[in-house]
């Protein structure tokens, strides 16, 4: 990232095999701050689409995904929304209303400042779905 441009964007896209599930995106997100060269500053991972939300969560095994997703299904059932009789997707729209379309991670010494247990998770809600974009937008403190 040179001095003149201190805000970068780039969109990558993930596909979903499942009505709902939550997929790992650290790695993407990472290669976006490696390739932006910065050093110190923000980057914030936004989830474009109204059924659909972006996470931190633990990534030590599978189960704590499994929980979550198994925690909003509880939460917020199928099939009982108004906005059911229009798509059949009401439960989605809400769920990812509570989780959030994006987050904002520091960037310090050129890495996310992520703990050894944290990764970012894209959360479908309304899968499978050939291409979900994730927009990651990268604020530089360096200029």
């Amino acid at each position: 990232m040179s001095n003149f441009d201190p805000i970068m964007q780039q969109s990558v896209f993930v596909s979903t095999h499942a009505r709902e599930g939550l997929y790992d995106i650290t790695r993407q997100v990472e290669e976006v701050v490696v390739s932006a060269g910065i050093t110190t500053g923000l980057v914030n991972v936004y989830v474009r689409g109204a059924t659909a939300g972006i996470m931190i969560q633990e990534n030590w095994d599978d189960s704590v995904q499994t929980d979550v997703v198994t925690l909003l299904q509880k939460l917020i059932p199928r099939g009982v929304w108004q906005h059911d009789t229009q798509d059949g997707n009401g439960d989605s729209h809400l769920k990812a209303g509570i989780v959030g379309p994006q987050e904002t991670i520091p960037v310090m010494k050129g890495e996310m400042a992520l703990s050894t247990w944290q990764n970012i998770f894209l959360c479908e809600f309304d899968g499978p779905r050939d291409k979900r974009e994730v927009l990651i937008t990268i604020i530089s403190q360096d200029c």
